[in-house]
C-alpha cells in the first residue's frame, strides 16, 4: 500500500507547490495591475482572470487541450522546441496553475484595495519607486490576504481532478495524483485503499488550513 501511496502524494504535493508558486507570480502581476481600476477594460480583464473559478472542469480541459494539444498555437509552438505537456505531470501543473489562479488573484486583488492609499501617496511623495511602494507598504498591509490565497490555492491544486485528468490522463507511476488515484481505487472497487487515500487527502489539507490560521493567529498577536 505504502508504494501506492508515495507517488501519487509526492506527485500531489509538487504539483500543488509549483502551480501555487506560477499562479503567484502571474497574479501579482495582474492584481497589481488592477487594482482600484475601474473601465470596461479592467473589468473584462477580471471577468477574464475569475473565469477557471466558475467554470466547469471538462470545459477548462477542453480549452487547455485546445491551446496545449499537438495541433493547438501553444502547443505546435512547445513541440518544436521538444516539450509536450499532454499526458505529462508538466501538464497537469499546467492545469493546476489555472485552476488555482483566481483564488490568488482575487485574494491578492482584494487584500491590495483594502490598504490606505494616503500611506502608499506618502511613500510616493518622498521618492520611493512603485516597486518600493509595493515592497515597503502594501504587501506588509495587504499580506494576511495574500497568505490566505496562497493556503486556499495550494489545498484547491492538492485536490485538482477534471482539468488535471483531461490533459495529463490517469497514468499510475507518471500524471496519477491523490486525487486520480482515488478515482482509479473507487472504479476498481478497491475501497480500502480509496479510503485511505481520502483520509490521507483529508488529513493534509486539515493540517496545512489550520497550520495556517495558527500562524496568522501567532503574527496578529506578536
Amino acid at each position: 500500500m505504502l508504494p501506492d501511496l508515495y507517488h501519487p502524494l509526492v506527485l500531489s504535493l509538487r504539483v500543488a507547490g509549483l502551480a501555487t508558486f506560477f499562479a503567484f507570480i502571474g497574479g501579482s502581476l495582474l492584481a497589481l495591475a488592477l487594482a482600484r481600476r475601474n473601465g470596461p477594460l479592467p473589468a473584462l480583464l477580471d471577468s477574464a482572470c475569475t473565469l477557471p473559478l466558475v467554470l466547469p472542469p471538462t470545459v477548462l480541459g477542453y480549452y487547455l487541450i485546445m491551446t496545449f494539444g499537438k495541433n493547438g498555437f501553444v502547443g505546435q509552438t512547445l513541440a518544436n522546441i521538444g516539450i509536450n505537456l499532454i499526458f505529462s505531470w508538466e501538464g497537469a501543473v499546467v492545469a493546476s496553475t489555472v485552476v488555482v489562479f483566481p483564488l490568488i488573484y482575487k485574494s491578492q486583488r482584494a487584500a491590495l484595495e483594502q490598504v490606505d492609499q494616503n500611506l502608499e501617496n506618502a511613500a510616493r511623495t518622498l521618492g520611493a519607486s512603485e516597486w518600493r511602494v509595493f515592497i515597503t507598504i502594501s504587501f506588509p498591509l495587504a499580506w494576511r490576504g495574500i497568505f490566505a490565497g496562497l493556503i486556499l490555492a495550494f489545498a484547491r491544486g492538492m485536490g485538482e481532478f477534471g482539468a488535471t485528468l483531461m490533459i495529463a490522463g490517469n497514468i499510475p507511476g507518471k500524471t496519477q495524483t491523490l486525487s486520480l488515484a482515488i478515482y482509479d481505487a473507487f472504479q476498481a472497487g478497491d475501497d480500502t485503499k480509496a479510503t485511505i487515500l481520502v483520509l490521507v487527502t483529508s488529513l493534509l489539507c486539515i493540517i496545512l488550513l489550520a497550520a495556517a490560521e495558527l500562524l496568522i493567529r501567532m503574527k496578529e498577536k506578536y
